[in-house]
């Protein structure tokens, strides 16, 4: 990890309105936990609805489009990534730093409002807060790699990350059995079933399957960006 490319893209990202963005997601995922407490629906069954159709389906792959796409897209957009092209720093250790700085951001606005949440209801009975935890952090972290991966492959990253969020991961994954496979939100769902012992949660997805899964989306798409980052000229011509 380079730590000056690491502490400008922090600087880019948390300067910006993507920090607003990147807040009003896990503080809107913690008031609608906090609402369900004052209104008396703390059981089991209303913390996992909050925590598959919200924290799991909603909130974790938006969070993984605006930090994994915003620590390189921009850059290549505006064409200030030539800057730090043309410093003695290899192309794929700036890609792995990014990467690092995307998931750290996906551990602090997705995983731990994701325990917090679930705290509140149900105060991690069953292990429910700490396995939605645990998934929310290894899926973010594929995410990040996947959205970063995105930003370096094309201009149109967002729209596409949009689309991949909303109509593959959230329809395409959650309604069609055999697509559920090969979703991010499910191998989530799968490692949080796996950690906690609520009779409420049943994975679609065998662990077996899904912690591999994770970790060779996650690997492929990081090891494809950098490869891909050393097309880029420094003219900012492919």
């Amino acid at each position: 990890m380079n730590t000056v490319v690491a502490g400008i893209t922090y600087r880019a990202l948390l300067g910006r309105r993507r920090i607003i963005l990147l807040l009003v997601l896990p503080l809107g995922l913690i008031a609608l936990a906090v609402l369900l407490r004052l209104f008396g629906e703390t059981g089991q069954r209303s913390a996992m609805l909050l925590m598959d159709n919200f924290a799991i389906n909603t909130m974790l792959p938006l969070l993984g489009l605006i930090a994994g796409t915003g620590v390189i897209a921009p850059e290549i957009d505006d064409g200030t990534i030539i800057h730090l092209l043309s410093k003695p720093i290899s192309r794929p250790a700036i890609v792995r730093t990014k990467f690092l700085v995307a998931a750290s951001l996906l551990a602090v606005f997705g995983a731990v409002p994701t325990y917090v949440a679930a705290w509140l209801l149900v105060s991690n009975e069953d292990s429910i807060a700490t396995g939605f935890a645990f998934g929310a952090l290894l899926a973010g972290i594929a995410y990040a790699a996947v959205f970063l991966l995105l930003g370096v492959l094309t201009r149109h990253a967002v729209a596409i990350g949009v689309i991949y969020a909303l109509v593959w991961e959230t329809v395409v994954g959650g309604f069609v059995p055999g697509a559920r496979r090969f979703s991010i939100q499910q191998w989530a769902k799968s490692i949080a079933d796996q950690i906690s012992d609520s009779a409420f949660l049943k994975a679609d997805v065998t662990l077996g399957f899904a912690v591999p899964a994770l970790l060779i989306v996650t690997v492929a798409a990081v090891f494809w960006a950098g490869r891909r980052l050393r097309s880029f000229s420094l003219t900012g011509d492919e």
